[in-house]
C-alpha cells in the first residue's frame, strides 16, 4: 500500500471487495500521539504448545530440559543487552534493566520453581507446565491493586514464551518487512519487542491487553510512540493491511475510516504536532503565574529510562522516585551496593536538578519473591510500605545506606510512604541515626548537609496529624490517590464503586487543605504527587490551596505549565474561598472548570 510522502501516511484508496467499515473502538491511551497507518498483526502467543503426560522415570530429565533451555534463554537475553545499549534515548536503558530483571527470572525464579513443581507432582511436558503456570500466576496478578504491579504479568509471560520457544525450536520471527508507517497490532506486546520497533518505520502501537504502567506503555512512551492498550475485542475485528487510526491520548480507535473520519485523524495529528511544538516552548520557562506565583513541577518516575523523559519534560526535578523497581522479579534482594549503583545512575541523570526517592512500599498485595510475603485479606489495610519496613529493619537500613550513598553525586531526599503516627516517624529517624553513623564509621562519603527526610500524607490519620508530623519532618509530599481511597473508602479497581471515587469530594480537599496549613506553620515544603497534580483542572485547585510543588508524569508537565502561567493567584485565591465554603462536590467541579476556563479566556486575550 502506498504512502504520503512526507507525511508517511497510507492512501485510504481501497480493494472494492473490502468498504470502509470505520468500526470505532476504545482502550487505553499511554503513549501520546496520534497517527493513521497500515495495519501489521504480530502474534507472540502463537507458538503451539504440546501437552502430554510423562512416566514418573521421566521426571528428572523433563526437568533437566527445563533447566536446559532456561541456560540457553538467558544467553539469548544476553546477547540482547548488548543490542540494547544502541536503541535511542532512555530506551536502551529500560531495556538493559529489564533484560537483567529476565535473567534472573531465569534463575530459580516463582515462575520456574513453580513450572518445575508442575512437572513433578502433575507429570507434564516442560511446555504445558510453562503455559498453565503463566495462566496461574496471571489470575494472581490480575488480583492485584497496584496497577503498576499488576501489570508485570507481562514481564512473566515474556519470559515464559521465550522458554516456550526454545524447548519446541520454534523460530523468533522479529519485525521485518514491515510496511512503512505500519501499526503494530497484536493481543499483547512483550517490552523486548516493543524495543525491536524502529519509529521511522513503525507510526504506533495497538494491543488488547496491557496498562498504563506497564513495561510495554514505558518502553512506547520512550520510544515516542503512539500506543493505546486494552481495547477489548480488537483481535476479532482487524487485519492485516487494514488502514487503523488511533489516538493515544484518548484511547480512540477507527479500523477502515471512512474519508471524513480520516480527515478528522488527520487534522488533530496536525493539532498535536503544533501543540506540541508550542508546549515545547515553554520547557525552559517557569511555571510561574501571571502575578508571579511560582510553582516547581517535578517528575514521577517509576524506572530508570524515564530520567530522559523527565528532564525533556522540563521537569525541575524527580518529586517521587518509586524504588520498588529495584525488587521485582527476582529471588534475591538487591543489597546495598546494587541500590546505590541504580540511584547513582538516575541522581546523576538529572544534573542537579533534586531527586526523591521513595522507600520500598510493598506489602501483601505487591507479590516480591525476595521479600517472601504472604498473601494479605486486606492488602491496603496490612503489613504494606513504612509498617513493613520497620517490620524489617535490616531492609531500610540497607534502602537508607544506598539513598545517602547516592545523594553525593546530586542532591536527594527521602520520602517515606504511608506514615500514620509520629511513633513511625521517630522510628525511622533512629534507625536513619544508626546507619549515618555506621557509613561514617566506615569512611563513606555522605552528602553534607544529609538529606531531608519527609512524610507521605496518604492516610486521613496523617492529615489529621500533621501538626504533629510537620515539627519532625522536612517536607510533606500528598498522595493524592490512596488519600482520597482512604478517605472515602473505595477501590478505585472496582468498577462496581470506582464512580464515586472523586478527589474532590469536600473530605479530601479538607485533609489537603489541613496538611498544607500545617505544613505552613512549620515552615516546610508540601508538594502533591498523586494524579491530581498532573490534572491542569484540578493542579490549579491544588495550588490555590497553597501547594508550592507539583509532581505529575513527565509527558503532563507541558500542559499543567501552561495553565499555570495563565492563571492569576488573585482570582485563584477568590475560587478556592468559594469552594471551600461548599459541601456540594458537583458544584466544586463546577468551580474548578471556571479555573481552567478563566485561564483559557485569558489565553485568547493575550493571543
Amino acid at each position: 500500500m502506498k504512502s504520503d510522502a512526507p507525511s508517511d501516511r497510507p492512501s485510504v484508496d481501497r480493494p472494492p471487495t473490502l468498504p470502509p467499515r470505520a468500526l470505532r473502538l476504545s482502550g487505553l491511551g499511554v503513549g501520546p500521539g496520534i497517527c493513521v497507518g497500515t495495519v501489521h498483526l504480530h502474534e507472540i502467543g502463537s507458538v503451539p504448545v504440546p501437552e502430554y503426560k510423562i512416566p514418573a522415570a521421566r521426571v528428572e530429565d523433563e526437568c533437566a530440559r527445563l533447566a536446559e533451555a532456561a541456560e540457553q534463554g538467558s544467553r539469548q537475553l544476553g546477547m540482547l543487552r548488548g543490542r540494547a545499549r544502541e536503541l535511542p534515548g532512555g530506551a536502551g536503558e529500560e531495556l538493559g534493566y529489564l533484560l537483567d530483571a529476565y535473567q534472573n527470572m531465569l534463575k530459580g525464579s516463582r515462575l520456574l520453581r513453580g513450572v518445575e513443581s508442575r512437572i513433578i507432582n502433575e507429570k507434564i511436558n516442560a511446555e504445558a507446565a510453562i503455559r498453565n503456570e503463566m495462566d496461574a500466576m496471571a489470575d494472581v496478578f490480575s488480583a492485584m491493586q497496584d496497577s503498576y504491579l499488576a501489570s508485570r504479568i507481562e514481564d512473566v509471560k515474556d519470559v515464559g514464551w521465550r522458554l516456550i520457544r526454545v524447548l519446541t525450536k520454534a523460530a523468533y520471527r522479529p519485525f521485518t518487512l514491515l510496511p512503512r508507517n505500519a501499526v503494530i497490532v497484536a493481543g499483547e506486546l512483550s517490552p523486548a519487542d516493543t524495543a525491536l520497533l524502529d519509529p521511522k518505520q513503525v507510526a504506533g502501537m495497538a494491543l488488547s491487553s496491557g496498562g498504563a504502567d506497564s513495561h510495554t506503555a514505558i518502553m512506547a512512551r520512550s520510544l515516542g510512540l503512539p500506543a493505546v492498550l486494552a481495547i477489548a475485542d480488537l483481535m476479532r475485528h482487524v487485519r492485516s493491511g487494514d488502514i487503523i487510526c488511533l489516538d493515544g491520548r484518548t484511547g480512540e480507535v477507527v479500523i477502515d475510516p471512512d474519508r471524513e473520519t480520516l480527515a478528522d485523524f488527520r487534522k488533530r495529528r496536525a493539532d498535536f504536532l503544533r501543540g506540541r511544538r508550542n508546549l515545547g516552548r515553554l520547557r525552559d520557562l517557569p511555571a510561574e503565574t501571571r502575578d508571579g506565583a511560582r510553582v516547581r513541577l517535578m517528575a514521577n518516575v517509576e524506572l530508570p529510562a524515564e530520567v530522559e523523559s523527565a528532564r525533556q519534560s522540563g521537569a525541575e526535578g524527580i518529586g517521587l522516585l518509586r524504588s520498588e523497581f529495584m525488587f521485582m522479579n527476582r529471588t534475591v534482594l538487591p543489597d546495598e551496593e546494587e541500590q546505590y549503583h541504580f540511584l547513582r545512575g538516575m541522581v546523576a541523570g538529572m544534573a542537579g536538578r533534586p531527586v526523591t526517592v521513595r522507600t520500598l512500599d510493598v506489602g501483601g498485595d505487591k507479590l516480591s519473591d525476595a521479600l517472601g510475603l504472604r498473601d494479605c485479606a486486606n492488602p491496603a489495610l496490612g503489613l504494606r510500605a513504612i509498617r513493613l519496613s520497620l517490620s524489617r529493619p535490616e531492609l531500610l537500613e540497607i534502602q537508607l545506606a544506598a539513598i545517602l550513598r547516592a545523594g553525593v553525586h546530586g542532591p536527594v531526599r527521602i520520602l517515606l510512604p504511608m506514615i500514620s503516627t509520629v511513633e513511625e516517624l521517630d522510628a525511622v529517624r533512629e534507625i536513619h541515626a544508626k546507619v549515618v553513623a555506621r557509613l561514617r564509621q566506615r569512611g563513606v562519603p555522605l552528602p553534607e548537609p544529609l538529606p531531608p527526610l519527609g512524610v507521605m500524607i496518604e492516610v486521613p490519620g496523617a492529615a489529621l496529624s500533621a501538626d504533629a508530623l510537620a515539627w519532625r519532618c522536612d517536607f510533606f509530599a500528598i498522595g493524592t490517590n490512596d488519600l482520597t481511597q482512604y478517605t472515602l473508602a473505595i477501590d478505585r479497581s472496582d468498577e462496581s464503586v470506582a464512580h464515586l471515587y472523586n478527589p474532590l469530594h469536600p473530605a479530601v480537599l479538607r485533609l489537603i487543605q489541613f496538611t498544607v496549613e500545617a505544613a505552613e506553620r512549620a515552615g516546610i515544603p508540601v508538594s502533591v504527587c498523586g494524579e491530581m497534580a498532573g490534572d491542569p483542572r484540578l493542579a490549579a485547585v491544588l495550588v490555590g490551596l497553597g501547594v508550592t510543588e507539583l509532581s505529575m508524569s513527565a509527558a503532563n508537565i507541558p500542559r499543567v505549565k501552561q495553565n499555570i502561567r495563565r492563571l492569576s493567584m488573585i482570582d485563584v485565591a477568590r475560587q478556592i474561598q468559594a469552594i471551600m465554603a461548599i459541601n456540594d462536590a458537583p458544584r466544586i467541579a463546577a468551580l474548578a472548570d471556571a479555573l481552567l476556563i478563566e485561564s483559557d479566556r485569558v489565553s485568547e486575550k493575550l493571543a
